[in-house]
């Protein structure tokens, strides 16, 4: 069932497209778009995550948590208020511009190619240090114990310990971070467009919302089916390595960088990554939190329906997940079943709203549809990342208590409730809070398929953006974060105490 609502939406995309001829000098255009500032993006993503993931690796100091805590926000941040926090920095008037003009420099756009670039680094970088940093950590603390016993130096320890782990590490990195940049449609929505600035996913949205060219849409949804399906399957094939080495996992202290030039280039590398990623959300999120309360009724209308979209997609998708887990874990075909849940991964939101709203017309009107055709396209999306969390949960609890269950007689529905539900509450929990904050901040299917009175509190932000209402944006933009952050803690929080 899970697969059938996947490929439907996808073999409808195929079968409505046209030959590979239906494509325009402007499509071939956005392809090598798409691909070029996708490697671009994931290049310097990586290229920065590796001084930081190093510092923070060499370092303990207080609020180190925090600090590899606040490289997981950006994941769940919804993507259009990263934008306007960008445009707070770099935008025109923005503090960035600002600077530059005491200095007597010319100011510099944030739209266009650098702005995606951008704002793509924004969101990857603080995935590639997390990666990276496990990969750092994962090296046996006995490994640096007899480096420093050697008398290695900061240049010989990274040359035979540290250069051999990000070698095998960042190929796959640079694949997932590709993969993700292939599929941003906010960022290109909001900085992109114009002939040098137009992504796949973006001339989808053009020929479906502006030309209303069904055909066309399907096939450029057909073509940025195969970027993804390729790119997933090299990211299935450069799989991150899980370690370096055995050891006897002891906290090493790290001789080789106790010199006070390299405490400066660690302290320059975490200060310059926090300034980043915390200047744009402070200028939104302080500018806008004042102006909450004068936002208008149809604002406050839009948040009840992305919290809507938020709680049906958090419940459908933890509940799919949790029986597909079960079944991965006790049937025989369960891996077909893993396979079928993660296939979305390569999937994009508009190339599954195209595909469905070509089924949907001939029985019925798509757009009356579109708040439940956009908690649907959630739940698909989110599933690969519930099951993540759900599965290796499912497999220890079934090899725990699956044989003393099995003695008891306990079976059926009184197994999931005396069993499974106390048991999986803590994975359930962060699955149904990552899934619910994703959904209340896509602006994917959304943009595709509503009309103004079904507008979620994404778009509003993005129309408020688009009229220059910038003391509105931001406000809603508080209500968003608020939104999206508040689901996700009041989810993952409440599975958490209820496991405790």
């Amino acid at each position: 069932m899970v697969a059938g609502a996947l490929l439907l939406p996808l073999v409808a995309v195929a079968w409505r497209a046209e030959g590979w001829g239906g494509l325009r000098v402007s499509d071939w255009g956005a392809l090598w778009f798409t691909l070029w500032q996708a490697a671009v993006s994931a290049a310097l993503s990586v290229l920065l995550a590796v001084p930081v993931a190093r510092a923070l690796a060499r370092r303990r100091f207080p609020g180190r948590g925090a600090v590899v805590l606040l490289l997981g926000a950006p994941f769940i941040l919804p993507v259009i208020v990263a934008v306007l926090g960008l445009v707070a920095v770099f935008g025109r008037s923005g503090v960035a511009n600002t600077a530059l003009g005491w200095l007597g420099v010319e100011p510099v756009s944030i739209y266009g190619w650098q702005g995606v670039i951008l704002a793509h680094v924004f969101f990857n970088m603080p995935l590639g240090t997390r990666l990276i940093l496990q990969g750092w950590l994962s090296l046996p603390g006995e490994r640096l114990r007899l480096a420093a016993s050697l008398g290695f130096d900061a240049g010989d320890t990274f040359r035979r310990l540290e250069w051999p782990m990000l070698r095998a590490l960042v190929p796959g990195i640079f694949v997932v971070i590709f993969l993700i940049c292939t599929t941003s449609f906010a960022v290109a929505l909001a900085l992109g467009g114009g002939p040098r600035a137009t992504t796949v996913e973006l001339a989808i949205y053009q020929a479906f919302r502006f030309d209303f060219d069904l055909s066309r849409a399907a096939l450029l949804g057909a073509l940025q089916l195969l970027i993804g399906g390729g790119a997933a399957l090299l990211s299935l094939r450069l799989a991150l390595p899980s370690g370096f080495g055995a050891g006897l996992d002891r906290v090493t202290p790290r001789w080789d960088s106790r010199g006070p030039g390299l405490r400066m280039q660690d302290g320059a590398a975490i200060g310059l990554a926090c300034l980043f990623l915390l200047l744009p959300m402070a200028l939104v999120l302080g500018g806008g939190v004042v102006h909450v309360a004068g936002l208008p009724g149809s604002v406050w209308l839009a948040a009840l329906r992305s919290l809507l979209i938020a709680l049906s997609a958090a419940i459908l998708t933890t509940a799919l997940a949790f029986v597909m887990a079960l079944a991965v874990v006790t049937t025989r075909r369960g891996g077909w079943v893993e396979v079928a849940g993660t296939l979305s991964i390569a999937a994009s939101p508009l190339v599954l709203g195209t595909g469905l709203y070509i089924l949907l017309l001939p029985v019925a009107n798509p757009v009356a549809l579109a708040l439940p055709v956009t908690a649907f396209v959630n739940v698909v999306l989110a599933l690969p990342f519930a099951l993540r969390a759900l599965i290796p949960a499912m497999r220890d609890l079934h090899r725990d208590y699956g044989q003393l269950s099995a003695s008891l007689g306990v079976t059926g529905f009184a197994w999931v409730r005396l069993v499974a539900l106390p048991r999986l509450r803590r994975p359930a929990g962060f699955a149904a809070g990552l899934t619910a904050a994703l959904a209340a901040g896509d602006l994917g299917v959304i943009a595709l398929f509503a009309s103004p009175d079904q507008a979620t509190l994404p778009l509003v932000l993005y129309q408020l953006m688009g009229s220059y209402r910038m003391e509105d944006a931001r406000a809603a933009a508080v209500l968003l974060v608020a939104l999206s952050l508040g689901l996700f803690w009041l989810f993952e929080r409440g599975g958490r105490h209820a496991a405790a």
